[in-house]
């Protein structure tokens, strides 16, 4: 037993800790949860915890239905909100086959493959989101619209404020469980907030992204609230976005850093966003996974929708962003297609797949675009060689099932049933009467 092992099960003991939940996610995203005694656990970390997988989105066909959830002790993290005694604690899992093998359609796994790779490579690769949601006044019913808790607009101080309470109750949370959060503010829509996470390396990250929506949606209970990470709740109002900073280091040494190049961006770093302006269209599908994705891309506003990139441009699906003197290893890119409802492991390695791929095959970054692209008109756009994101979940699957990439990345198992669930979330919207028809044609 290594010592990460005998930490947790010596603090589970001193703590007075009854219950150890197991935590994982489906190929979407969708956070799972296995409770065990303390007692169980020594043998969980040796031989896995056995469930079905077959009733898991994605993992397994019913004829390989037995799989095994192993609990990473480097993840161990006490639950707050669950109360002092007796206490609650939590694990991230690896999940495998019965005979010890990863699943390939562990999503977890999948980020770990990417990152391994780019170990190969000499790379290491960080991560910094910053996530936007909305708090409403209560969870709303079916057919009912959604109401935000407050009229307040960007960095907005309000005065005895809920999202004020709110965010103080959350951020004392995520830190208490060793997450950390560099900025919080009112963000430009009504209820809408945003929570940005200090740098990380990219599968600690999306633990904690994962710890992080779990503990939105805790505290907004617990303060008759509710929270969503829909991408466009509202269609006069911005979206939520999840603008993601990327870097990639050599040791201690930033990789995009060059200095004296333009915007002190390396070659590396030129490549990287090549890479993912290249196979922007394929990695969409991923960042953006819901038909509601497409609703928040194609808004307007600064959500981007066309494969550019930019300096300051915040339409651009990549921003670089200011240089900051004598902070070489502050040099990063700022991906701003993903949105908070992604799942992300598979976002954050699609993106770094797309970014290798630049670098491997030397990838020409094309010229940088200035304008805001909103302004240009489509005949403008097609002048200045300017291609559009997919515009909604059917182009994005499109994107996706013509991608050998999307296949490397995510593995047979994953991408063939993502696909095969988009493909049928589409057909489900494409067959349902929604209320704009009724308000429309119904009259006629």
């Amino acid at each position: 037993m290594d010592r990460q092992q005998e930490f947790v099960l010596r603090t589970i003991e001193e703590r007075d800790i009854r219950f150890v939940r197991l935590w994982f996610t489906d190929v979407l995203g969708t956070l799972k949860s296995v409770a065990i005694a303390p007692a169980e656990l020594e043998g969980a970390f040796t031989e896995g915890i056995g469930f079905d997988g077959s009733v898991i989105e994605g993992f397994a066909r019913v004829y390989e239905a037995d799989m095994l959830a192993t609990p990473d002790p480097s993840t161990f993290q006490i639950l707050p909100w669950r109360g002092e005694n007796p206490g609650t604690a939590r694990m991230f899992c690896d999940i495998s086959l019965p005979d010890g093998t990863p699943s390939m359609a562990d999503p977890r796994h999948v980020l770990q493959r990417a990152l391994a790779k780019a170990g190969d490579l000499g790379f290491s690769f960080y991560v910094h989101p910053e996530i936007e949601f909305f708090l409403l006044k209560d969870e709303p019913g079916s057919g009912e619209r959604p109401v935000p808790i407050d009229n307040a607009g960007y960095f907005d101080h309000v005065p005895h404020g809920t999202g004020h309470d709110f965010r103080r109750a959350a951020i004392t949370m995520l830190e208490s469980m060793g997450i950390s959060v560099e900025f919080s503010h009112h963000e430009g829509a009504p209820g809408q907030n945003e929570i940005d996470l200090r740098y990380a390396d990219a599968l600690s990250m999306a633990d904690n992204i994962m710890t992080f929506r779990t503990v939105v949606k805790e505290v907004a209970l617990e303060q008759g609230l509710y929270a969503t990470f829909m991408p466009k709740p509202f269609a006069d109002h911005p979206g939520s976005g999840m603008h993601t900073h990327v870097s990639l280091f050599e040791g201690d040494h930033n990789a995009f850093h060059e200095p004296g190049a333009p915007y002190q961006l390396s070659k590396v770093g030129r490549q990287f966003i090549a890479g993912i302006l290249h196979h922007g269209a394929e990695i969409t599908a991923v960042t953006n996974q819901w038909v509601n994705s497409y609703k928040r891309l194609w808004g307007g506003g600064e959500a981007p929708a066309h494969l550019t990139w930019g300096h300051n441009n915040r339409s651009a699906m990549v921003r670089v962003p200011m240089y900051k003197p004598n902070k070489g290893n502050s040099t990063r890119i700022e991906v701003r297609t993903l949105d908070p409802a992604c799942n992300p492991y598979l976002a954050f390695a699609v993106i770094l797949g797309a970014g290798l791929k630049g670098i491997e095959e030397g990838y020409e970054l094309p010229p940088e675009t200035e304008d805001d692209v909103w302004s240009l008109t489509e005949v403008e756009r097609k002048a200045m060689g300017i291609k559009d994101l997919p515009s909604s979940l059917n182009g994005a699957i499109q994107a996706m099932e013509s991608s050998d990439l999307m296949a490397e990345v995510l593995g047979e198992h994953t991408y063939e049933f993502f696909l095969r669930n988009k493909r049928r979330e589409w057909e489900d919207y494409r067959a349902t009467v929604t209320a704009f028809e009724l308000d429309r044609y119904l009259r006629l």
